[in-house]
């Protein structure tokens, strides 16, 4: 098979592309008043589905969190260098993973009938969850910079609180939050140092 033909799924992005989605960008803790519609909320999780999991079980579970209402109960589960900047963003994600992703793989994994039964084990689907929840959240922040969103990713929260106020009478547990919008420079800390290919990998 030649490989001199470059198709539209293996073709590089441009420069521009990669500048925004990586090299330039930056992760906020300062945000505008911008405000992000809903209509482009549902953009991003319709691109964010798509990124691959573990048998398509899909255990990401997102509560966008925009109304002053729900940032007031939110806010005070944040740890206090988290507070101030998740009062100011527009919208606070909060990514959950369902530890019940396993009872709808009927229909999202349809030509492995009985795949739930491959998570009787609680300890293994919990991992499982974990993990691949995690994953979707880095499509999740890809996928926001493609839209012209920037992000600002926070594990500093009251887990137990934010499980009891955001997602009681559920198996979800959340995950991580992080704020989106609009950033500002505001607090926005000098890029710090990334570990070079050879401290950090390997090709063997």
């Amino acid at each position: 098979m030649a490989y001199d033909a470059l198709t539209h799924r293996d073709a590089p992005l441009s420069d521009a592309a990669l500048s925004q989605l990586f090299t330039e960008a930056r992760t906020r803790n300062g945000w505008t008043d911008r405000p992000v519609a809903p209509e482009l909320l549902h953009r991003l999780y319709e691109l964010t589905k798509f990124g691959p999991t573990a048998v398509n079980g899909s255990p990401a579970r997102f509560v966008f969190v925009t109304s002053p209402e729900a940032k007031a109960r939110l806010v005070p589960l944040m740890s206090e260098g988290n507070r101030e900047k998740t009062a100011q963003a527009p919208v606070t994600l909060i990514l959950g993973h369902d530890l019940d992703f396993h009872e709808r793989l009927d229909t999202l994994f349809p030509h492995a009938p009985g795949a739930s039964a491959w998570f009787a084990d609680e300890a293994g689907r919990r991992e499982t969850a974990f993990r691949n929840a995690a994953l979707q959240g880095g499509y999740l922040t890809i996928a926001a910079r493609a839209l012209g969103l920037d992000v600002g990713p926070m594990s500093g929260f009251d887990a137990a609180g934010v499980k009891a106020e955001f997602f009681a009478d559920s198996n979800v547990e959340p995950n991580y939050i992080l704020n989106l919008g609009y950033g500002s420079d505001e607090n926005l800390f000098p890029r710090a140092p990334r570990l070079s290919f050879e401290e950090a990998a390997r090709i063997v």
